[in-house]
């Protein structure tokens, strides 16, 4: 027996079937006596042929393990296996369950190796576990480890904020290069493989980032002229210690360039891999999941970091310095070492999978959409099965999209966004850390502690919400505009700001009154004889709660001594105030600590600023998703993250870089040449911060709220009450007519698409295992007038 369906946009839905053998009786549907064609005129739709599946016979259906037959298989290319009623109950008649597929091209596994133990892993949950693993690695990476350890690599290797913000930047700069040829081909190519070898690169990356740990001299601080005492006539010798090490600054953007490329099939191909994989209720939980573990590889980037930078950077090597010391550097290569190994072996897994996974063609044809419509009927070139295979189509494609208002304004917003989160959590731990006059490693553990609950808590609770109360398109956009209100009016903390602490000759004078701005003065007659140099930067707190740039700034004639708790204590330091026990005071080695009142609530409304912002990240991502059609997923993707990049992620740390470097106080000079920032003013940092979060969030609340409103329901295949064979054959092959067709319901906005509707027949005999009579049970609703097609829009969804 021969069955197929052929679908014509200016002909008809035409049901053609040659009669078999009828004389037997049994449970399944006999095609050969249902009427031979149907009549149904859609607008515009191209001829689509669909293979009906074989029916399985009762002895196969029987012979077949529960396993297999309860499995999600090709609804298109395997038999149908009917629950018997008599065994099941009457409610098993409502139940087709899919028998799996067995074929090689679905199996998990390395070429001929593919082991049955593997198949256990060859599922949405299976490939959600390493594709997780690899995401959580590259958040640990790039947007943990890195911004962990800018300070100090800024101090070892003598770079600016700004270079740092060049380092960040190499990240996007190669996303952007890349975005648009792995998300054009790697969209019809064999996804799995393009996320394998690009975690690859991306454990490449991490590897080359340590490198110039291994290929420099070791850290060697002259500690007794760093924390030197109160000397008279000293000159400061330049050797060729930090001489060209800035040059380094290439290697670091060779290996955050390699990120930026191993990491481009990661959220594109990997978003819509899962996508294409699971059904569209449960899409909105596995994107969620997956981007709250690369939420969580940053957290957990910021604790081990903040954890590493206690250890020295030269393991092994005694050091008389402290972790409280500014000259200190921690062990900031050794994470990036670990990721880079991590990465080599979860992209062995994921090479292994499938083109697509086993029962995926049932998705994919019950996929909804809710694509903008053109006026052009420009859907007909994107339904073509040869579109978008050859470099040709790749012009058209991008027109195609450019025309698009909501795919558009949704990358603006995007582009907004990804600026002020590049921004700040590549120098947020460096806020804090001046804020409240933090050490790095407690500066990058609190911002950790930040990030852990706000942004995976906020990236899993929005699919969870969409998810769970069924968002649309407008209702998406709705929450994402609310989402960006709050935030930007939560980002109005940053009027307030902790004071300085007081410094000796830089926000103070040695007396203790407040030095005017711009007026720096580090010698005083204090410790004119001294001869200090502003090479040795090392703080030292007076009882006064008045910090000095070093021992020999205080006037402290002698090496420190220890004292309570461990300390370092200088005594006798001629500009620290007299107490009773001596002629002079005494100062503590290291920073004061900072007595700032505003602290929880500064915290608190970044907290708040953090998780409204990841908030809206996967009802945007969800919303992008569903405003495009279903064969540009991935490439609309691709331009989006360029968009993104490019507007936001490439000029964000950039950006914020100098405008934190605008804020700087006290600069180091190494023999003429300035090197990193040693204070900063509190106050003007904030002030810029703000003027720069509010710049970006504003235009982020506006492109949210110029998005068309207007959206429809999303159109979803009919469900059916009545489940038998015949009618779910049915069902099954008129799901991909769901194609978008170029309707406008209202212009300027999402537009239903035509839909066949499918109602509840009854046999002759009454039983639901009846077949269906196509002429009288499959209709196409006519249009309403002055809206285009009108739609019969069910209750249930996918």
């Amino acid at each position: 027996m021969k069955l197929e369906w052929a679908l014509s946009g200016s002909q008809s839905l035409v049901r053609s079937a040659a009669a078999g053998s009828s004389g037997r009786s049994d449970r399944r549907w006999n095609s050969a006596s249902t009427p031979a064609a149907v009549a149904v005129t859609p607008s515009e739709m191209p001829q689509l042929v669909f293979p009906g599946p074989p029916l399985a016979t009762n002895s196969e259906c029987d012979r077949m393990p529960p396993s297999r037959r309860a499995s999600l298989g090709s609804p298109l290319s395997q038999p149908l296996c009917q629950p018997q009623p008599e065994k099941h109950g009457p409610q098993a008649a409502r139940e087709v369950r899919y028998v799996a597929t067995g074929r090689p091209d679905e199996a998990c596994g390395w070429r001929a190796f593919a082991p049955t133990c593997l198949q256990a892993f060859n599922t949405p949950r299976g490939f959600l576990l390493f594709l997780c693993a690899a995401s959580f690695l590259q958040g640990m990476t790039v947007n943990g480890f890195i911004n962990t350890v800018i300070t100090s690599i800024e101090r070892r290797y003598d770079l600016h904020s700004y270079h740092s913000g060049l380092i960040a930047s190499a990240y996007d700069v190669a996303a952007c290069l890349c975005l648009t040829f792995v998300g054009y081909f790697g969209g019809r190519g064999h996804k799995p493989r393009w996320l394998g070898w690009g975690v690859l690169v991306m454990g490449a990356g991490s590897l080359v980032f340590s490198l110039p740990h291994f290929t420099t001299g070791p850290y060697e601080v002259q500690v007794d002229e760093a924390v030197g005492t109160c000397r008279a006539n000293r000159s400061a010798t330049c050797g060729g210690h930090a001489s060209g090490l800035s040059s380094y600054q290439l290697v670091f953007m060779l290996g955050q360039f390699l990120h930026g490329v191993g990491a481009t099939p990661l959220y594109t191909l990997g978003v819509t891999y899962l996508d294409e994989n699971v059904k569209s209720s449960y899409s909105p939980v596995y994107i969620a999941i997956f981007y709250t573990a690369a939420i969580l590889g940053p957290a957990a980037g910021y604790l081990v970091g903040g954890a590493l930078l206690n250890i020295y950077t030269e393991i092994g090597q005694r050091t008389e310095l402290t972790t409280e010391s500014p000259l200190w550097v921690g062990a900031w290569w050794v994470g990036f070492l670990g990721t880079g190994v991590a990465a080599f072996l979860i992209a062995v897994p994921i090479l292994g999978y499938p083109r697509q996974l086993p029962g995926s063609q049932r998705y994919m044809v019950m996929r909804a959409s809710d694509t903008h419509q053109l006026k052009d009927s420009s859907h007909r070139v994107t339904s073509n099965p040869d579109f978008g295979k050859t470099i040709r189509d790749l012009p058209l494609s991008i027109w195609l999209l450019l025309k698009n208002p909501t795919f558009i304004l949704l990358c603006l917003a995007g582009a907004t966004e990804a600026t002020l989160i590049a921004g700040m959590s590549t120098f947020g731990p460096k806020f804090l850390e001046s804020q409240f006059s933090l050490s790095a490693s407690e500066a990058a553990t609190l911002f950790g502690y930040l990030v852990v609950p706000a942004g995976g808590g906020g990236t899993f609770l929005g699919g969870f919400f969409v998810s769970r109360c069924k968002l649309r398109g407008s209702g998406i956009i709705r929450f994402c505009l609310l989402c960006s209100l709050t935030s930007m009016l939560a980002f109005l903390v940053f009027f307030m700001h902790c004071p300085n602490v007081p410094m000796a000759g830089v926000t103070a004078s040695y007396n203790g009154s407040l030095l005017p701005e711009g007026h720096l003065g580090l010698t005083d007659a204090c410790n004119a004889a001294c001869g200090c140099q502003p090479e040795h930067y090392s703080p030292v707190c007076g009882p006064d709660g008045l910090m000095y740039y070093s021992p020999c700034h205080a006037g402290c004639p002698e090496a420190a001594s220890p004292g309570p708790g461990g300390q370092k204590v200088y005594r006798d330091c001629s500009c620290v105030p007299q107490n009773f026990s001596s002629g002079f005071g005494h100062a503590t080695a290291g920073k004061c600590t900072s007595t700032c009142q505003r602290k929880p609530l500064l915290l608190l409304f970044i907290f708040v600023v953090i998780i409204f912002t990841f908030l809206s990240s996967i009802p945007a991502l969800t919303a992008t998703l569903r405003c495009v059609c279903d064969q540009q997923r991935s490439f609309a993707l691709g331009i989006q993250w360029i968009v993104v990049r490019t507007l936001g992620g490439i000029p964000g740390p950039i950006a914020f870089g100098w405008v934190i470097d605008k804020a700087c106080l006290l600069w180091q000079t190494q023999c003429g040449q300035q090197g990193s920032c040693f204070v900063y003013q509190n106050s003007a940092m904030s002030q810029y911060l703000l003027i720069a979060g509010l710049s970006y969030k504003g235009p982020s609340a506006r492109a949210a709220g110029w998005t068309p409103g207007r959206l429809s329901a999303q159109i979803v295949p009919p469900r059916p009450r009545h489940r038998g064979p015949g009618l779910r054959l049915l069902h099954h092959c008129l799901l991909p007519v769901q194609a978008p067709v170029g309707v406008f319901g209202r212009p300027g906005g999402f537009s239903a698409q035509p839909v066949l509707s499918l109602r509840q027949p009854h046999g002759p005999s009454g039983s639901p295992l009846s077949p269906p009579d196509p002429e009288r049970h499959l209709t196409a609703h006519p249009p309403a007038r002055g809206h285009g097609p009108a739609v019969t829009l069910p209750r249930n969804t996918i």
